[in-house]
């Protein structure tokens, strides 16, 4: 399943919310290439997409959720990718 949490990251001067998949990567870079959202978007385990994509993406079938809820949907289904540490 995509799922999307509401725009409440501030960067580069906009909005962003994070979509993600519970299911695969596959899945989460086929949306979002039919969703016409370039690949540069993705970070690690997620696409950042800017606020005024928000309602156009739950319109083509984004499901959404809490940041809290799509944290923990996307550790359980084992796709979450944490930064590494730095190298000292």
């Amino acid at each position: 399943m995509i799922l999307i949490d509401p725009p409440a990251w501030p960067a580069w001067n906009r909005i962003w919310s994070h979509l993600v998949s519970d299911e695969s990567y596959e899945e989460l870079h086929a949306f979002a290439k039919a969703a016409g959202i370039p690949a540069r978007g993705f970070d690690r385990d997620h696409y950042d997409v800017p606020s005024d994509r928000y309602d156009d993406l739950i319109a083509a079938g984004a499901v959404p959720v809490s940041s809290k809820e799509l944290v923990r949907r996307l550790i359980a289904s084992g796709l979450r990718h944490r930064k590494r540490p730095p190298i000292e």
